[in-house]
């Protein structure tokens, strides 16, 4: 759906109080979606131990929730033009609100993750369409304030997630990390009627992309799960691994035969022939998956292996973005000034190098030690994400403006989702491989077995502690080697900017979307 929608005759501002209650509203409603893709990263121990399943298959609560919104992205602006944009949003709003209240219920993982496919179905409407309709009531003077005020909530969810799922998986229990979710959604979209089902516009009879749809879920939907399975099931080793590969495969293929010949595709895979806008879209992707593997991961290690709790991994994890959100301004003011492929580049390459100096990390660190590299990076997120919003939208025809945003946001999404599935199994094969490595080379003499046993520890005890301290340097090491790859991904990620060509118009990033 393209934010630059103007107003249609008849429709008038609203002003004063009214104005900014309905603002308050859609950012509301903006706040809530981008929260539940972060709140559940410092939650997945709690709801694996809860649900009697592995940390790594509680990851599924993060990766079923982004690929299901990352689906519905680009149906936004069929689904405002089939039924209305308002109707959509208030209908998308209560259906978030009865699908939090169902992942607040589920009693065993499957039920949770299908909770949070519905959920994420619901959400990807609501990011897109919030902003629309916020153009659509602020008048064109008050439009720069509108979307400062769209960007923070963008920026801040993302920062609180963390801190406000850690609180409550310690000082409640899981399920109501989504429970917050229902008043909020209910209330709001109550409110959102009532206010602006007059800015509704005439409808249109738009045709859909069924064929290309169903193959988008298709391949889409095949490779998470393969990715997501991969590791209980030893990988090639499984006949169920090799049938979802297939599919996938077979899946990819027809999808971008059918989409590059369709009158009406529900991709529009065209805007790729702009070398600019594929440049920008490789650079969103291999840096926002980086980013995001890095964050899920980092919570999971204070708390596995470093005895955070929840809430105290959320705080420190959370600090990525308080810098973000001071810097913010600065880089959406240079982004419409000046050419911004050194911005894209300095901001990612500033990601690397911090994640690099994290390598070295060890099990006797403080936490100021762990927080202050976190704290850095949040210098060069908005130097990256901004600019390149803009950067992707100006390569593009203006005509073409809506499709690239929907496919902008559809990809950056769905990479935050299989960097999620690739950290968590890369990190627990290389933490078994570590552990094998580093069991013979601990206390290989028996010195330090001796002395425990002296002390009048059980042999059993002795076993077990020497166990305990090979697994937790085993992780350090995985941990450090994943950062490692991480940040040379931020390096690549880097270098592909340039492959644009320097832009010859300006678009505002909000038209980015969320």
């Amino acid at each position: 759906m393209s934010s630059n929608t103007t107003l249609h005759s008849g429709d008038a501002p609203l002003h004063g109080g009214a104005l900014w209650a309905a603002a308050l509203v859609l950012a509301a409603a903006n706040f809530i979606a981008v929260l539940d893709m972060t709140i559940a990263n410092v939650s997945v121990n709690s709801i694996a131990g809860g649900l009697g399943a592995s940390t790594s298959q509680g990851t599924w609560v993060i990766t079923s929730y982004a690929v299901a919104e990352a689906i519905t992205v680009p149906l936004t602006g069929w689904l405002a033009a089939r039924f209305g944009a308002v109707r959509v949003f208030v209908s998308a709003m209560m259906m978030f609100g009865v699908f939090s209240a169902l992942c607040g219920f589920a009693n065993s993982l499957g039920f949770l993750v299908a909770a949070r496919v519905l959920q994420g179905l619901a959400g990807g409407p609501m990011m897109p369409l919030s902003q629309t309709l916020m153009l659509r009531i602020f008048p064109k003077e008050k439009q720069g304030a509108a979307m400062g005020l769209w960007a923070m909530t963008t920026l801040i969810a993302p920062i609180l997630g963390p801190i406000l799922g850690g609180w409550i998986c310690d000082s409640f229990s899981w399920p109501w990390i989504f429970y917050i979710n229902v008043p909020v959604a209910l209330a709001c979209a109550t409110m959102a009627w009532r206010m602006l089902k007059r800015y509704e516009h005439p409808l249109e009879r738009v045709p859909v992309d069924k064929v290309g749809l169903g193959l988008l879920v298709i391949w889409v939907a095949a490779l998470q799960i393969m990715l997501d399975e991969g590791k209980q099931l030893d990988w090639f080793a499984s006949s169920k691994i090799w049938a979802l590969a297939i599919i996938a495969t077979i899946g990819f293929a027809a999808f971008m035969i059918w989409e590059l010949t369709e009158q009406h595709p529900i991709v529009d895979l065209r805007v790729f022939r702009h070398r600019g806008f594929t440049a920008s879209v490789l650079t969103i992707s291999l840096a926002f998956g980086a980013f995001f593997g890095a964050n899920v991961l980092t919570p999971m290690w204070l708390q596995s292996y470093m005895g955070y709790t929840a809430t105290w991994a959320g705080m420190t994890t959370a600090w990525s973005g308080v810098l973000a959100v001071l810097v913010a301004p600065v880089a959406a003011a240079l982004s419409a000034k000046v050419d911004p492929r050194p911005l894209v580049f300095g901001g990612v390459i500033w990601l690397g190098i911090v994640t690099l100096l994290r390598v070295v990390a060890n099990t006797d660190m403080d936490y100021w030690q762990i927080a202050l590299p976190l704290l850095l990076m949040g210098l060069g997120m908005p130097f990256f994400f901004v600019p390149l919003n803009a950067l992707a939208l100006a390569s593009v025809e203006e005509s073409e403006t809506a499709s690239a945003a929907g496919l902008l946001n559809f990809l950056r999404t769905v990479s935050g989702a299989f960097a999620t599935s690739l950290v968590t199994t890369l990190w627990e094969d290389g933490a078994s491989a570590k552990h094998a490595e580093l069991a013979g080379l601990i206390d290989p003499q028996g010195a330090s077995a001796q002395a425990l046993t002296q002390q009048g520890m059980p042999a059993d005890a002795v076993r077990a502690t020497l166990d305990q301290i090979t697994q937790g340097q085993a992780v350090m090491v995985a941990t450090n080697e994943l950062l490692l790859m991480v940040g040379i991904a931020f390096f690549i990620a880097a270098f592909a900017i340039w492959l644009a060509p320097r832009p010859t118009r300006v678009v505002d990033a909000a038209a980015a979307g969320h």
